[in-house]
């Protein structure tokens, strides 16, 4: 009974990553919408380093998730 205990502590850790990446989309669109109210014209420019950041850090997220996972069912 202690190494699922174990397990279950270690996977609810290994979920934080997923707390952190939440607040890097949510500080990479505030900063976008920021940027393109100042200067509209660079949205095109501004766009795609935003989506390039989105699939970042939400890679971060995913490979969180699949740790967790892994701890749980592994």
């Amino acid at each position: 009974m202690e190494l699922e205990a174990a397990k279950m502590i270690g996977a609810g850790l290994a979920v934080i990553g997923v707390i952190g990446a939440g607040v890097g989309i949510g500080s990479i669109f505030s900063s976008f919408i920021v940027a393109v109210g100042r200067n509209p014209a660079a949205r095109g420019e501004v766009f795609t380093m935003t989506m390039l950041g989105f699939a970042l850090v939400e890679a971060i997220a995913l490979f969180a998730l699949v740790i967790a996972l892994l701890i749980l069912f592994g």
